[in-house]
């Protein structure tokens, strides 16, 4: 369903199948009590728990540890002025558990600057929503939607 403004409300399942194909986001999170937005790239868990892979002493993770942020991440075509955008808001946690550390060193994302001793943030995913703008006007400005 389409709401006034010409995007539509994504289910959350949608929210988690787009968000599993696009491999960079950006993290919100609070910096001397200003907002802070890092891009960043990422996994999904199986619960759809969104997965960092970052360096144990980083500023990133002594600034989210403990602490509710937001996850975006998006897909945009500007020739089309079609795509997405997904927002996870929950509590980030570094994983410390070492059956767990273990299982995300296989199976989580890889750090795309590795330092010696990395660790896995862990943002649950306790809102997910997602909007999503199909077909606006083309390059040529050809109304791609069918709207008159």
């Amino acid at each position: 369903m389409y709401s006034n403004d010409g995007f539509r409300e994504l289910e959350r399942h949608e929210c988690l199948r787009l968000l599993a194909k696009v491999p960079v986001g950006r993290i919100v999170h609070t910096r001397q009590a200003l907002p802070a937005v890092l891009p960043v790239n990422f996994s999904l868990d199986h619960d759809g728990a969104v997965l960092l892979r970052t360096s144990a002493a980083s500023e990133l993770v002594r600034a989210i540890d403990g602490s509710v942020v937001a996850f975006e991440a998006d897909e945009v075509d500007a020739l089309t002025h079609s795509g997405w955008s997904v927002v996870v808001t929950g509590s980030a946690t570094v994983v410390t558990d070492p059956a767990e550390h273990e299982r995300l060193t296989r199976t989580g994302p890889s750090s795309w600057v590795p330092s010696p001793q990395e660790v896995f943030v862990r943002v649950e995913p306790e809102l997910v929503t997602g909007r999503e703008l199909v077909g606006g006007r083309s390059l040529y400005g050809v109304d791609l939607t069918g709207a008159t």
